[in-house]
């Protein structure tokens, strides 16, 4: 979603110089980047990093979805998708906007403060820099951690959430409850998460999924009834979904 949601924000922005700019946060209330030159849109993980340049400094909007952000391109004038007083931020060119509705984070940084800004987050699976040895390292540097939790854990890996470390458990054959410490090939098992992120995004439209979402519904590989059970730490948990037989 995120990926797909920065290809849109570059192929609306990438080259076009704003004509109005709209921070509706507080910190940012006063900041108008109108005559900014959009250089492109690029995730690091499941953030969202559109670069922007005005008057000889390099600026660095940086944006994450969370739950229940979603940005949004509509031709200019026209009626936007969700109501006005989500918009947190707006951006216009001569022909077109682009609204981030109910975004989760969102901060102006000069360019060269973007690295620190995302220093704790893990490889980046879908990064041209992708570390299979740092993300195996850091998965194991969590032996106690359920193989759900850490994989959705962006201090580990930048870029998977609920979805994919389900449908990664899955591939992998293994059950989501499963401590880290019991997992005999990490390698492996983010191999397999950095194949199933690749697939999705290759894909013109999601496929049908192995298992998320499908409790009770019949496995597609064996037929035994799809299980659920809530995990997550900070009380917060997310349904991780399996295969009681194929997920042993």
């Amino acid at each position: 979603m995120v990926w797909r949601t920065a290809r849109r924000l570059d192929r609306a922005l990438r080259g076009e110089r704003l004509v109005a700019t709209d921070f509706r946060v507080p910190r940012l209330a006063t900041v108008d980047l109108a005559g900014a030159l959009v250089s492109g849109t690029a995730t690091r993980g499941k953030h969202l990093l559109t670069r922007l340049s005005r008057e000889g400094r390099d600026w660095t909007l940086h944006t994450h979805l969370k739950m229940e952000g979603s940005w949004k391109v509509v031709d200019r004038g026209r009626r936007w998708p969700r109501p006005a007083h989500q918009a947190r931020v707006v951006l216009t060119t001569a022909h077109r906007s682009a609204i981030g509705f109910q975004l989760g984070v969102v901060e102006l940084l000069p360019r060269d403060a973007e690295r620190d800004a995302l220093a704790h987050l893990g490889p980046d699976l879908l990064g041209e820099d992708w570390d299979a040895d740092e993300a195996v390292r850091r998965l194991a540097a969590h032996p106690d951690a359920t193989v759900f939790d850490a994989l959705r854990d962006q201090t580990s890996l930048a870029g998977i959430g609920t979805i994919w470390a389900a449908e990664t458990c899955f591939t992998a054959g293994v059950r989501p409850t499963r401590p880290i410490a019991e997992i005999p090939d990490l390698r492996r098992l983010v191999e397999v998460a950095r194949r199933k992120l690749h697939e999705s995004i290759g894909a013109p439209a999601p496929g049908p999924m192995a298992v998320y979402g499908r409790a009770r519904a019949s496995c597609r590989r064996c037929g035994t009834p799809v299980a659920s059970v809530p995990l997550g730490a900070e009380g917060r948990p997310r349904a991780a979904y399996f295969c009681p037989t194929c997920q042993r």
